[in-house]
């Protein structure tokens, strides 16, 4: 009442006594403490948030900061940050319109939507990096975004959970079912690797077998859309957390177009100061796809996984950070296989580096033997935690 009636004398009167607490009161009131006036303007033309605002315009100022950078050749490993940066932002921007498009299209459909433009920093980067010929970046950083979900993420999120609010307790059916194809999708990725180790028939066809497998995992994809517009277990549950849409319908997709084409264009810088960068840091290029690229493609998401578990909504946590590895195995690494025939560059098969199999196929078992009981602990998340620095430390020479 102070605020709203000295700001009407303001207007008639300018305070000449007292300027400088005049000037401290327009600063307080401008930050937001009128929060009536606040959603006045927001619902007057302004629908974004302030962490929303900062998002576009953050995501703006980094992708044409590193495209000059890039056009007049500056420092490698500043491009390398900042459109790192750029695209860490873009793929929240991603999220968020999606999640504004929920509550119109139906959680089912914004399931497939989310699966489908979910991975779009990861997709760009890594059709840029097979044209450029970094097949070990690719296939670290493809192998890195499920080990980051299932291991480092779902750890942070049983830690962060854990010691707030003690064992926390979920309903394990959606986060089984996840898992389950998780587990069945991870198994698809590391037979052509088995069978060229193993020496057997198949060992000279690589190419032909990975487009095999990634045909099949797409078929899979495919099979799991009429489950997902229905509402059923391999969608990301986020019922609980929904709210009416504060993004106008025309916005949303504009934000959703716009954060596309911008990682496309991101990307391309990235994947151009990658190598420089690999060589001036010293570090293997195994290492920065397993770790760095990885983990730069979906920053802000996993924040949302955790902020879940904080909360004690156990549930939505699991689903989102499974989910997430789901997407990777299931849909992004087969389309990039098919992609890497087309695009030009190396071809992109599913054989690899043992070690990295052996990481792939321990992160989907743990990760289902530890939702199983439908129960977390922070010792649980702890332990994971540690497992996926294992694996990291071990890439850090190649």
């Amino acid at each position: 009442m102070f605020a709203t009636c000295l700001c009407e004398e303001s207007r008639r009167q300018p305070c000449h006594l007292y300027p400088r607490v005049y000037r401290i009161w327009l600063l307080i009131y401008y930050l937001g403490v009128d929060e009536v006036s606040r959603s006045k303007v927001r619902n007057a033309g302004f629908p974004l948030s302030r962490t929303e605002w900062l998002f576009i315009a953050g995501s703006l100022v980094l992708s044409v900061l590193a495209g000059i950078l890039t056009l007049f050749r500056a420092n490698s490993i500043l491009i390398f940050v900042i459109s790192g940066g750029a695209l860490a932002l873009f793929a929240a921007l991603v999220g968020q319109a999606t999640d504004q498009l929920s509550t119109r299209l139906g959680p089912g459909a914004t399931g497939v939507l989310q699966s489908a433009l979910g991975n779009l920093p990861e997709l760009f980067v890594g059709i840029f990096a097979l044209r450029a010929g970094l097949i070990t970046v690719v296939q670290s950083a493809l192998v890195g975004s499920i080990l980051g979900n299932s291991l480092l993420v779902l750890g942070l999120a049983f830690l962060v959970g854990g010691l707030r609010n003690g064992t926390q307790r979920f309903a394990s059916d959606t986060p089984r079912m996840i898992a389950n194809l998780t587990l069945l999708s991870v198994a698809a990725l590391i037979i052509p690797t088995i069978s060229s180790k193993l020496h057997i028939p198949a060992a000279g066809h690589e190419d032909v077998l990975s487009i095999a497998s990634a045909v099949i995992l797409l078929v899979v994809f495919i099979a799991s859309i009429p489950v997902s517009l229905q509402g059923g277990p391999t969608m990301v549950q986020k019922g609980e957390a929904a709210s009416p849409p504060s993004w106008p319908f025309w916005f949303a997709v504009v934000v959703l177009v716009g954060a596309g084409v911008g990682s496309a264009f991101v990307s391309d810088w990235f994947v151009s100061a990658l190598t420089p960068a690999i060589t001036v840091l010293h570090i293997s290029p195994a290492f920065t796809g397993l770790v760095i690229v990885a983990l730069a493609g979906n920053a802000v998401e996993h924040v949302v996984g955790i902020q879940f578990a904080a909360r004690n909504q156990s549930d939505l946590a699991i689903s989102v950070i499974l989910n997430s590895s789901l997407q990777v195995a299931l849909g992004l690494i087969p389309v990039l296989v098919i992609f890497s025939f087309f695009i030009g560059g190396v071809h992109l098969t599913l054989v690899l580096a043992p070690l990295l199999v052996v990481a792939l196929a321990l992160s989907a078992i743990l990760s289902t033997v530890i939702i199983y009981d439908g129960e977390s602990t922070w010792l649980e998340g702890l332990a994971l935690i540690g497992l996926y620095g294992i694996i990291a430390v071990s890439f850090w020479w190649g």
